[in-house]
């Protein structure tokens, strides 16, 4: 490959991580901004349900931008908006100053989003072999180094924008500068520009769209609830309580950083299905666990199989979607598969939560454990059609999802 696509590789890839590393620093330090701008307990979750709200909307609204926009373009700009909207999150000092910080943060995140998935899977397309793990897992790396870096604020008694303003001072101008060597794909011409939005069939996207609300309502599971299961369920201590998600967080890094490779030699179908068993086995073992310990080997399981579902899902869309309708129909339907992104966010947590409270959580873990084997039944969407671009080129075994022409 080139050295035009190596350096858009590299700066995408830098993109993930700092995207992970600046949701991370939001989410894990909810409580202390919750204390800053003394907001109840019953206000909170409209602040926190506002977040992926909007983001939708900003998903929603990257799919028409894309049509006379170049996804590149997008990214550049909306990367720096949401690490000042974190700053401003935190040096904000009236509750209508954060709702302004988080209405901000989140309709640029979801065009954030959404244009760094476009580009990968533009970038994967172009490597005619799978890559869209390995930029998932600098998401990953990021979002454990914000975490790392969220602890330190939290330990050390740090304001908040004493705790964002050296993050921000280094990721935003780092990101600007390697916003310079994104790579776009080839532009749709304008005929079928105009169309993509109408041409994307919803019937298409439909097993991708359950597939993504499905991985991010098991993934919410794991944040929002792994530290409350094994406190109150499984007799940890507090300290305990906060190792889980740590430990999803790392298999999630280890599981995106080697999956690629099991793309490429099994095909992305089968690595779906055995992601889906092996995070349906991780809720099956937190559900029956009978000690903190094995609680953790649940949640273990669950990193490793979750991790893989959401590159794949993108990969998936913007392949199905280019296959029948071109490059701006792939950036239609990445737009559109994002959004469910936020679906799943939004119903997972309150579902575990109502199911906990009024049977069990230890049932409340088999719900998610359900709708991830459900995506064995819509694996075949992941299955690359080499046909349709000549498998000569194809390798034998091998079953890209990200296969096709060169560009976005």
């Amino acid at each position: 490959m080139t050295d035009v696509l190596r350096r858009g590789r590299a700066s995408l890839a830098f993109s993930f991580f700092a995207q992970g590393a600046a949701f991370a620093l939001l989410v894990t330090r909810i409580p202390a901004i919750q204390d800053r701008y003394g907001i109840s307990d019953a206000l909170l979750p409209v602040f926190l349900a506002a977040v992926p709200i909007l983001a939708g909307v900003g998903s929603v609204t990257t799919e028409q931008l894309v049509k006379r926009i170049r996804p590149s373009r997008l990214l550049r700009w909306s990367q720096p908006v949401v690490l000042l909207a974190l700053l401003g999150a935190g040096a904000g000092g009236q509750v209508s100053e954060l709702a302004v910080a988080l209405g901000v943060f989140g309709l640029a995140v979801g065009a954030l989003d959404a244009s760094m998935n476009m580009l990968g899977v533009s970038l994967q397309r172009t490597y005619r072999r799978s890559i869209m793990l390995s930029f998932h897992a600098a998401y990953s790396l990021g979002g454990i180094v914000g975490a790392s870096l969220a602890w330190v604020g939290a330990h050390w008694h740090l304001a908040l924008w004493v705790s964002y303003l050296p993050v921000v001072a280094v990721l935003l101008p780092a990101a600007l500068v390697g916003s310079r060597w994104y790579v776009d794909g080839d532009p749709a011409p304008v005929a079928e520009e105009q169309g993509a939005g109408g041409t994307v069939v919803f019937r298409l996207l439909l097993p991708l769209c359950l597939v993504m609300t499905f991985a991010y309502i098991g993934d919410s599971t794991v944040s929002n609830w792994s530290a409350k299961y094994l406190k109150d369920v499984l007799g940890s201590s507090e300290q305990l309580a906060t190792v889980p998600y740590n430990v999803y967080m790392v298999t999630t890094l280890v599981g995106r950083a080697i999956g690629d490779f099991g793309v490429r030699r099994f095909g992305a179908a089968a690595v779906v299905r055995l992601g889906a068993l092996v995070a349906a086995c991780g809720f099956a073992v937190v559900s029956v666990a009978p000690d903190a310990w094995v609680g953790m080997l649940g949640f273990t399981l669950l990193g490793l199989g979750l991790c893989v579902l959401v590159p794949q899902t993108f990969a998936a869309a913007g392949r199905l979607a280019f296959e029948h309708h071109g490059p701006g129909a792939s950036d239609a339907a990445i737009a559109r598969l994002n959004i469910f992104n936020y679906v799943g966010f939004l119903v997972g947590s309150p579902l575990v939560g109502a199911l906990g409270d009024a049977w069990s959580y230890r049932g409340a873990m088999l719900v998610p454990m359900v709708l991830v084997l459900v995506t064995l039944v819509y694996a075949r969407s992941f299955a690359a059609q080499p046909d349709r671009y000549g498998g000569g080129h194809e390798r034998p075994r091998t079953a890209d999802v990200g296969r096709g022409s060169n560009g976005l």
